[in-house]
C-alpha cells in the first residue's frame, strides 16, 4: 500500500469518527507549503535580481527600469518561474517586481492562503510605483482577482492557470485524500475561518473585473481544468481568452504565444495615452 493509499484508508474511518480532527489535520497540510529551490535554468535570472524587502518583511526580486509590473507566483513556486517573461519585460523597458508569496521563499511565516497572497500584493502595491500590469499564475492568478476586489489597481491583468472557485479546489483535495461527506464540511469551514471569508464568495462570477485582461490556459493543465478560465473569461467582459493546445500546469508559464499574448495587452493599454499625447 502507498502513502496516498494509506491516508486515504484512515481518512475514510476517521472521518466519520472524528471529522474535526481529521480535517485539522488536513488543513494543515492544504496550507501548509513546501520550499522547493529553483531550477537550473531560473538560476541565471536569479543570479540578475535585485532582491528587496517590503513593509511587514516581504521579499521581492527586482529586474529592470520603466514602468512596473508586479507577478505572483503559485502555490510552492518562486518568482523565477515567470524567467522567459521576465526577461522579455525587462528587454521592453519594463521593472519586473516578482514577490515570494506568504510562506514561501525568502517572505516570512510557515502557512499561506489565497486571501494572504492577495493581502501581500495589496502591500506590495502600495509601495511600489503605479502598477502597469499584474500577473498571477495559479493560486496568484487567484489571488490576483480576489485583490482587485479589494482594491488592488493596474492598467492590464494577466490570469495564467488560475481556477475560477476556490470551493472546487477544497473539494477536489479533500476527495483526492478520501475525506467523508462530515471531515470534508470541516475542512471547507476551517479553511473558511483562516481564510476570513465564506468560500461561495471566492468566486469570479461574484467579482467586478472592469480592466483589459488576459486569461491563458493549457488545455491539458492536469491540476487545473481550462474549463475554469472558461468561466473566468465568461465574468469578465473585457478580458481575451488565449487557450494553448499544451503546456500543462507549470511549462506554460514559458510558452512563447503567453509572452507575446501578454507584451500585446500592454501596448493595448498604453494606446489611450499615446492618442492623447
Amino acid at each position: 500500500m502507498n502513502t496516498l493509499s494509506w491516508i486515504r484508508g484512515v481518512n475514510g474511518t476517521l472521518g466519520h469518527l472524528i471529522p474535526e480532527r481529521v480535517a485539522h489535520k488536513m488543513r494543515q497540510a492544504f496550507m501548509t507549503p513546501r520550499n522547493r529551490p529553483p531550477r537550473d535554468w531560473e538560476l541565471p535570472l536569479l543570479a540578475s535580481a535585485e532582491r528587496i524587502t517590503l513593509r511587514f518583511g516581504l521579499s521581492a526580486l527586482r529586474w529592470g527600469k520603466g514602468p512596473t509590473v508586479l507577478l505572483m507566483h503559485g502555490w510552492e513556486g518562486r518568482p523565477t518561474q515567470f524567467a522567459k517573461l521576465i526577461e522579455t519585460l525587462v528587454a521592453s523597458g519594463y521593472t519586473a517586481v516578482s514577490l515570494d508569496g506568504p510562506a514561501h521563499g525568502h517572505s516570512p511565516g510557515t502557512q499561506a492562503n489565497v486571501a494572504q497572497f492577495a493581502r501581500a500584493l495589496l502591500e506590495a502595491a502600495a509601495e511600489l510605483p503605479p502598477l502597469k500590469a499584474v500577473i498571477g499564475h495559479s493560486m496568484g492568478g487567484a489571488s490576483v482577482l480576489l485583490a482587485l476586489q479589494w482594491g488592488l489597481r493596474a492598467e492590464a491583468v494577466v490570469s495564467i492557470a488560475a481556477p475560477a472557485r476556490l470551493v472546487g479546489v477544497l473539494r477536489g483535495f479533500a476527495n483526492h485524500l478520501g475525506m467523508p461527506g462530515r471531515a470534508r464540511a470541516a475542512f471547507i469551514r476551517q479553511i473558511e475561518r483562516d481564510v476570513g471569508v465564506l468560500v461561495s464568495k471566492l468566486d469570479v462570477t461574484r467579482y467586478q473585473l472592469e480592466m483589459p485582461g488576459l486569461i491563458v490556459h493549457a488545455e491539458d493543465d492536469w491540476l487545473v481544468p481550462a474549463s475554469e478560465a472558461r468561466v473566468i473569461h465568461d465574468a469578465w467582459f473585457d478580458s481575451r481568452l488565449l487557450l494553448l493546445p499544451e503546456g500543462g500546469h507549470q511549462r506554460v508559464l514559458a510558452d512563447p504565444q503567453l509572452v507575446e499574448g501578454v507584451m500585446t495587452l500592454l501596448e493595448r493599454s498604453a494606446l489611450p495615452a499615446r492618442q492623447s499625447a
